[in-house]
This record gives structure tokens, C-alpha cells and sequence, in this order.
């Protein structure tokens, strides 16, 4: 399955994102970016906030549903890898 991701140490806060598509794209507590919704991930918006991130922050990543391999693949970052480790 593929989800948005952001990379927390990349990430600077500009806003672009934000600005291009809040409906998958806010702030987080930090000021740094952080993905909202995982649904419609292949819009349009979404390829633009993309590409139009100054430090390519942002992309997609392959997770399954076993926290241990979505890590693997996420640095443990990815929306799934966040709501186990709030669950524990």
C-alpha cells in the first residue's frame, strides 16, 4: 500500500504544502509539515505539493500492515508506524 510521507529532519516549514493542499497537508506541533489524510494520495494537488517542496520532504512510501516492516520502509514515521506507538 502506498501512503504520504514526510520526513521530519528534511522538512524546513515553509508552508508550501500547506498552502498547495491543506486537505492532505498541516502543521504539526513542531511547525514542520505533517500528512492529514491518506485519502485521494494521487490527486493532482498532492503531485504538486510534492514537487514543490524545497527540500523533498515529502513522498511516497510502500507500508504493509506489520509495524515492524512498515518501519523498514518508513523510519517508523509513516501515519500507521505513529498510531501503534500512540496506542502503546
Amino acid at each position: 500500500m502506498k501512503k504520504l510521507f514526510v520526513n521530519k529532519e528534511a522538512c524546513i516549514g515553509c508552508g508550501a504544502c500547506v498552502a498547495i493542499d491543506g486537505e492532505h497537508f498541516d502543521f504539526d506541533e513542531d511547525g514542520f509539515s505533517s500528512v492529514i489524510s491518506q485519502e485521494n494520495i494521487e490527486s493532482d494537488s498532492v503531485k504538486n505539493a510534492i514537487s514543490s517542496c524545497p527540500t523533498s520532504a515529502i513522498s511516497y512510501v510502500e507500508t504493509t500492515e506489520s509495524k515492524e516492516e512498515e518501519c523498514e520502509h518508513c523510519d517508523g514515521h509513516c501515519q500507521k508506524c505513529e498510531e501503534n506507538e500512540a496506542l502503546a
